[in-house]
């Protein structure tokens, strides 16, 4: 005959408590005497009873599930992300739930609709334009926005942007690159921020800058532009690429049509993914801290949770990581 499943009746009648006293301690809705609490978890280990989640949350108002939505779980940007904010969603006893848009901003308000219902707040990255955003605001559970927003009141996690691509455009600038050009991804808004920071280190070094447009941040699309970047009358001598995954997919197959990294074209990107390190020659890029945004995201979330003022905005500094896919025209 199978055993009944202990239930919290049991363990009150086993320690000598009401039920609500052993609800308020499983909770940690309240501490009691070391007698009462040594009893109650004495009898729990002995009947093996194992609390309701569902009954749990109905009592608190709470689910331990934090929401966190990414554009593509493919890219390993936005799995740095993941990693970054799971790992401090569990140090605090907090499940993440994952949503995929799959860079399809028509999925993103059904999706975060759905998936608020079932967490306690959402960290979101959003393709969504801010003046689109009203919804998200009306959802009345706590949010953190992962990225720069310039007209709505959420807090947010970002990287600098603007900074890091002025560095690494000042790093070809002091390489002697004359021809740079930059392959973007103008559908994200932190494309803005990267092409202001190349823009403006161009201008201060009296350069010229060649944009081309790409339709997704993927290694596939960089192999797709390849040609009609590298096969025209003069192609640059520097590359700077929305992502390290279009540097990736670029540099296959620039060097496929005949041309040599970086002897004939330096090329470099932003996100500073794992797999950057071990491409030939590997990639130089912008070190966003990927991981980091999401453990701060999640972060400042948890303290939203727990009713502490909202910080308004927190800026992740970027680093250049130099490596061989970038080279000085004039050794």
């Amino acid at each position: 005959m199978k055993k009944p499943v202990p239930t919290i009746r049991d363990v009150a009648a086993g320690a000598g408590v009401s039920t609500a006293t052993v609800s308020k301690f499983v909770n940690g809705a309240q501490r009691f005497s070391p007698a009462v609490e040594q009893a109650v978890t004495r009898v729990i280990a002995e009947l093996g009873y194992r609390s309701n989640p569902l009954a749990q949350s109905m009592i608190t108002g709470r689910t331990q599930s934090i929401g966190l939505s990414v554009l593509d779980v493919a890219n390993p940007h936005f799995s740095s992300v993941v990693k970054g904010a799971n790992r401090v969603a569990q140090e605090h006893g907090y499940n993440l739930l994952l949503v995929d848009t799959e860079e399809n901003p028509h999925r993103e308000r059904p999706l975060l609709e759905a998936l608020n219902r079932r967490v306690d707040g959402m960290i979101v990255i959003s393709r969504i334009p801010e003046a689109e955003m009203d919804w998200m605001l009306e959802l009345g559970k706590p949010l953190v926005f992962l990225g720069r927003l310039a007209q709505r009141d959420i807090p947010c996690v970002a990287g600098d942007d603007h900074r890091g691509a002025a560095m690494l455009t000042r790093h070809l600038v002091t390489l002697s690159h004359q021809r740079i050009a930059y392959l973007g991804f103008s559908k994200s808004r932190r494309d803005e921020e990267r092409l202001s920071g190349i823009r403006h280190c161009m201008a201060a070094a009296g350069l010229q800058l060649t944009v081309y447009d790409g339709s997704a941040p993927s290694a596939l699309e960089g192999e797709r532009m390849s040609s009609s970047i590298m096969l025209g009358a003069s192609h640059p001598d520097a590359l700077i690429c929305y992502n390290d995954l279009m540097a990736m997919g670029f540099m296959k197959a620039a060097q496929t049509l005949g041309f040599r990294v970086p002897e004939d074209i330096s090329v470099a990107g932003f996100d500073n993914i794992d797999f950057a390190s071990y491409t030939q020659p590997p990639l130089t890029t912008v070190d966003l801290q990927s991981e980091r945004m999401g453990a701060a995201a999640m972060e400042q979330l948890l303290a939203q949770i727990d009713g502490k003022p909202a910080t308004p905005s927190t800026i992740i500094e970027p680093r250049l990581v130099l490596r061989h896919s970038t080279l000085n025209r004039n050794p």
